[in-house]
């Protein structure tokens, strides 16, 4: 048998034979003399034209070298990082942005790209580059970057502005979008109510109660701004998360003496603030006062209204409401149904309850997690459990799960009434849980089951 080895140096050997006869056969001159034969009349072959002893030299040097292949040189670590890295300077640069990790080198990254049109024009790349950097806690680097495009040709566009506000209230720079908007003049950028209320929203997310109404207050005068709906019912909203309902009351007044008539929202705010602190008489009449004055209630001023009824426990009558908002063009959702469950289930009347989750999948209303988890709530204190489990384990294969202390009360219902095949099979379905409960939370849930602790 033939080694590998001997079988190459043999193939070559005969490679090289079969190179020099053809060579011997080409370079023979004809009998006739050709026309541009003259300069090689005195040579058999050209002068580069390999002979046959130098085919034979060859063969004997590949013997002589066992047919050993030799060995490249393996590259040194710099030279083998250098293509890498090129290879990562070709990518997009918003491709980096996104793999980029380490904070100071996505710093860099971005602000060596200050000026490409496609970074700076990217609305995702910047929320999610100062999202990170914040999460890192460098908002100093948040400031690095956002200054820094604020002195960009864009930075006398309103709308690009406005962006870096906003990124400063995500970052929770609160001082730093104030001051943005104060010093938007001196970027050759025009202030209107878009900046304003932008700055107003970051204030109010952080509690500057004080910065927002000094600013309301410097608006007109020191910058030229003239508030529009959005603006006043910004602050109506902001009054009435503080309580100060008359305050908030006065607002609207000024809009109208402002030019800015008060529209659905305005009054859908300050009815749903009087409604919570029980001054029911004062949100009836910005109810009447709204239809009087031309403003068609939304969807959103019905399910306020259905609210405060469902608390004051007056489910027939938020039934009723629901037949007026279909007479007039709305569709209910799944909060004003949720609502509507909720109040006949309090008032006791459960049938009731029942025909209303039904009736919303013929009126094309899917019900959704918290409608579920008022069913089975509420179908536990009625001690139906068996209604209960069916609509529970639909609710669970839907991964819309329940409260724990729902879960609790079901599967020790189950338990009761000797359902346990039933309760093993919401426990299959609590154990295949993405985000899985607690350690304890199963424990409960298992002794449970276990153990027939109906009474604890």
């Amino acid at each position: 048998m033939l080694s590998l080895g001997a079988i190459r140096k043999l193939c070559a050997a005969f490679d090289a034979v079969a190179l020099t006869v053809i060579a011997a056969g080409l370079s023979r001159q004809p009998s006739g003399r050709h026309p541009f034969s003259t300069a090689h009349a005195h040579s058999p072959h050209p002068a580069d034209f390999p002979t046959i002893a130098a085919c034979r030299a060859a063969v004997s040097a590949s013997k002589g070298g066992g047919g050993r292949r030799r060995r490249q040189p393996s590259p040194s670590p710099a030279a083998a990082a250098a293509p890498a890295a090129a290879k990562e300077e070709e990518q997009p640069v918003l491709v980096r942005i996104k793999h980029e990790r380490d904070p100071e080198r996505l710093y860099e990254l971005f602000r060596a790209n200050a000026h490409n049109r496609l970074l700076v024009e990217n609305r995702f790349a910047f929320e999610d580059t100062v999202a990170r950097l914040a999460g890192a806690r460098r908002n100093d680097l948040v400031e690095e970057i956002l200054e820094q495009h604020k002195a960009l040709p864009q930075g006398r566009r309103e709308g690009f502005v406005v962006r870096i506000i906003g990124l400063y209230g995500k970052a929770r720079m609160p001082d730093h979008a104030l001051r943005t908007f104060q010093e938007m003049g001196m970027y050759g950028c025009p202030r209107t109510a878009k900046s304003l209320n932008a700055t107003m929203k970051v204030l109010i997310r952080a509690r500057l109660f004080d910065d927002v109404l000094r600013l309301i207050q410097e608006g007109s005068e020191k910058y030229g701004v003239e508030l529009d709906d959005i603006s006043y019912n910004t602050v109506v909203k902001m009054f009435c998360d503080m309580g100060e309902l008359r305050a908030a009351y006065r607002i609207m007044l000024e809009m109208g003496e402002s030019g800015v008539r008060p529209d659905v929202i305005t009054y859908t705010t300050l009815m749903a603030a009087f409604y919570k602190y029980g001054q029911r008489e004062v949100g009836d009449g910005l109810w009447n006062l709204m239809r009087l004055r031309g403003c068609d209630p939304t969807l959103a001023s019905y399910n306020v209204r259905i609210q405060f009824l469902i608390n004051r426990k007056r489910g027939w009558q938020a039934n009723d409401l629901v037949r007026k908002m279909f007479a007039s063009g709305i569709k209910p959702d799944e909060i004003t149904y949720n609502l509507i469950i909720k109040g006949f289930f309090m008032m006791g009347e459960h049938e009731m309850a029942k025909t209303v989750f039904l009736a919303m999948h013929g009126r094309g209303c899917k019900p959704n997690s918290k409608v579920y988890q008022t069913m089975v709530h509420y179908l536990c204190e009625k001690k139906d459990f068996d209604l209960a489990f069916r609509y529970c384990k639909d609710s669970m294969e839907k991964n819309w799960f329940p409260s724990v202390d729902t879960i609790n009360q079901l599967l020790k219902g189950l338990m009761s009434i000797s359902k346990d095949r039933n309760a093993r099979e919401i426990m299959k379905l609590v154990t295949g849980r993405k985000p899985s409960y607690s350690d304890d939370e199963m424990k409960v849930f298992k002794d449970i089951v276990s153990h027939r602790k109906t009474g604890r």
